[in-house]
């Protein structure tokens, strides 16, 4: 029984469209690059983290986005950072908790259950085809 309840967490990952909520959500790119050139306080084109520390999710990922390992976050490492984030892999990488490139049947099952408790509007322990429809369309903004 445990397996099949697990089973059915995943599928509703799976199938599920939430996204995790993030700074300035939903806010588009405009507000995102204002930030960005904000939060670059001397105006060079690159975000130290010092800088970052002003955008608490970009100092979070700081050492994954800093591909060159610099102590400077580029235009270049930020589009890449958000391309993997965002393309093809997206859902792997948000699923691989600790960065060693696989995912484990504990980080599937952690990301499984983050999604479900989402989508699990009044806290049931069950999702109903109208909260997951719900969950779309808060996704799609809808």
């Amino acid at each position: 029984m445990k397996k099949v309840t697990l089973v059915a967490i995943a599928v509703a990952a799976i199938s599920s469209t939430a996204v995790l909520a993030h700074d300035g959500a939903h806010e588009g790119k405009g507000g995102r690059m204002e930030r960005l050139r904000a939060a670059d306080t001397n105006g060079d084109g690159l975000i130290s983290r010092a800088e970052a520390a002003a955008l608490p999710r970009l100092a979070q990922h700081f050492d994954a986005i800093d591909a060159n390992r610099d102590g400077q976050i580029s235009p270049e490492e930020l589009r890449a950072a958000h391309g993997q984030r965002h393309g093809k892999g997206a859902m792997f990488a948000r699923a691989d908790a600790n960065g060693d490139g696989k995912v484990s049947q504990q980080e599937f099952i952690a990301r499984a259950t983050e999604r479900f408790q989402r989508l699990d509007a009044n806290g049931d322990g069950f999702l109903t085809q109208e909260e997951v429809r719900a969950g779309r369309r808060s996704h799609h903004g809808k």
